[in-house]
């Protein structure tokens, strides 16, 4: 459960980041944190575990505590994957439907 909260953070994060650091993709902040939370929980379940974050923490769990390098990879993996999807909707949004 922390590792699906740190790749929607993550996610939000990238997401609102991404949508103003790229004007053509801004889709606005609700928005921009739409696109990056469903790109963060995505993608993050898909880039967790090549950065680091295999197993949904599971290591720290069986000791009884939180493994902290997991969720920073879970973070990380749901911002990157959430910046990207922002932008590729915001274009794809911007370009034939906002703008014609």
């Amino acid at each position: 459960m922390e590792a699906l909260i740190a790749q929607l953070v993550g996610g939000l994060v990238g997401g609102g980041v991404s949508g103003k650091a790229v004007k053509a993709a801004d889709l606005g902040n609700i928005g921009n944190l739409i696109a990056g939370a469903v790109g963060g929980v995505g993608g993050g379940a898909l880039l967790g575990p090549i950065l680091g974050a295999g197993g949904m923490a599971a290591d720290g769990m069986a000791a009884g505590g939180i493994d902290i390098a997991a969720l920073a990879g879970q973070f990380v993996g749901g911002g990157v994957a959430g910046a990207v999807v922002q932008i590729v909707a915001g274009l794809i949004i911007n370009k034939f439907i906002k703008k014609q």
